[in-house]
């Protein structure tokens, strides 16, 4: 019997298909002579100017860090501490169900202080002392809004562009319209704090969702392997699993030519780069020659794998190898409650990794084209969850405000952008929606957000949906 490769038996979908991949094989090869800062161009995301970042590092801190008590302090409250929430503040917005039935929402002022810091004179919390140090390398933004007022649609939101699972993340839609600098390591990886936590973190936050499955995000663990079942079983050899692997290829590539599945071509292509990672994640991760000088800079746990001092240094490595997106996630920002004994917990963990981060980025050279962001999912509330005391308060979500901040890679230092009303509740000045951060990522990067789309479902789709603004006044 003929082969259904054969061009009288060839099918209509077979025909179409092999024609648009041939049609698209003529393009893509054409634009991808050109080289966008060492990697090859995609013809959807080339724009036309020149990016200012190379790299990004995102340090996503889960649950909702609370502004009033880090990086926007709110003298008011702590005056009027204790009195209900005027309601031409509040102004009707939805509240979640844990603090919706209050009957008071007590105002709590923040218990801890705040100074000026830097040439630049930004007030930020006692407790980010280390942060304090390298602000005026920083862009403060302290008018980011959201429309999503719980953690799992708030944090896809920030991740994806939308609140409803299934799209793409940041990072693969960066590596998806930039490609790799590095092809022995993920262009996407992601790093995660080892602590306990009641809120879980889903892996569909850095998946690739409707794109090639070979841009999602690659999970370093912080155990004996830093990528699980990367390394040879007993009795495997190199050149053995070399044939095996030669011969799978081979058996793919008969599946490919019947079914015309790029999946399969993606499988293919993810068991040479996991071949390639068996030599690269260990010479990547390992921080043997780190001189002292280098892990004094993120504190005492940067020895210990796991902790967010030695993710920081982890993200700095790979981004000195090539990795397009580093995402590291630290968990446990969700202070409902008893906030004064909290959150100075959760600073210690990460201030000085931040700062240790930034100063060696920057003494490195790499700063400048490295993009660094920091920020969760939405803020808290400047009325207390719960029982105000003198000892204690809470703070539920809040999506009408919060802040990040955003260092290197093209951006402005030493500012404050942005800008709340006295109570710490809604924005005053210069709001920057979840979309029009997405739309400033890219455009660092050197991509038009508008035209980094992908065609899905009958329509085209990106990051940044149909909305998005670049904020030019953080723009260096």
């Amino acid at each position: 019997m003929a082969s259904p490769l054969d061009p009288l038996f060839i099918t209509r979908r077979h025909f179409f298909s092999k024609l648009s991949a041939g049609l698209g094989g003529l393009a893509l090869g054409s634009m991808l002579s050109e080289k966008s800062f060492g990697a090859e161009s995609s013809p959807i995301a080339v724009p036309g100017f020149a990016p200012k970042a190379k790299r990004v590092i995102y340090l996503f801190m889960s649950g909702g860090p609370a502004q009033h008590d880090l990086f926007d302090d709110k003298p008011l409250l702590r005056q009027r501490n204790g009195e209900p929430l005027p309601d031409s503040v509040r102004a009707g917005q939805r509240l979640t169900g844990m603090s919706g039935n209050q009957a008071v929402l007590p105002l709590a002022g923040s218990h801890f202080k705040f100074s000026p810091f830097g040439k630049s004179g930004t007030q930020l919390s006692e407790l980010l002392p280390h942060t304090g140090g390298v602000i005026d390398d920083l862009c403060l933004i302290r008018s980011m809004f959201t429309e999503a007022i719980n953690h799992d649609p708030a944090m896809t939101f920030l991740q994806t562009g939308s609140q409803i699972a299934g799209r793409p993340s940041i990072g693969s839609w960066i590596h998806y319209g930039l490609g790799s600098l590095n092809d022995n390591l993920p262009a996407f990886v992601v790093l995660v704090t080892k602590k306990p936590t009641d809120q879980p973190l889903y892996a569909r936050l850095w998946g690739s969702g409707f794109l090639d499955s070979r841009y999602q995000g690659v999970r370093f663990s912080s155990g004996k392997e830093a990528v699980f079942y990367l390394t040879n079983p007993d009795g495997i050899c190199g050149s053995g699993r070399r044939a095996m692997l030669d011969k799978l290829a081979g058996l793919n590539r008969i599946g490919y030519e019947k079914e015309l599945d790029p999946e399969i071509e993606s499988r293919i292509a993810q068991y040479e780069m996991a071949y390639r990672m068996q030599t690269s994640v260990p010479e990547a991760t390992s921080i043997e020659g780190e001189p002292k000088s280098v892990l004094d800079l993120y504190g005492p746990g940067v020895e210990q794998p796991g902790t967010f001092a030695a993710n920081c240094l982890q993200a700095r490595r790979m981004a000195e190898r090539g990795v397009r997106f580093i995402q590291l996630y630290h968990p446990g920002w969700d202070s409902h409650g008893n906030v004064p004994q909290a959150l100075p917990k959760l600073t210690k963990e990460v201030d000085q990794g931040c700062a240790g981060l930034i100063t060696d980025l920057k003494q490195r050279g790499m700063l400048e084209d490295t993009l660094v962001i920091c920020g969760g999912e939405f803020g808290r509330t400047a009325y207390s969850q719960g029982i105000l005391t003198k000892e204690s308060y809470g703070r539920d979500h809040h999506p009408r405000c919060f802040s990040m901040w955003m260092a290197g890679g093209g951006v402005k230092p030493g500012i404050v952008h942005g800008a709340t009303d006295d109570f710490g509740y809604n924005i005053t000045k210069d709001p920057v929606h979840v979309h029009d951060l997405h739309a400033t990522i890219l455009h660092l990067m050197g991509i038009d957000h508008t035209r980094l789309t992908y065609f899905h479902q009958g329509r085209h789709f990106r990051l940044t949906d149909v909305h998005g603004e670049v904020v030019k006044n953080i723009l260096a």
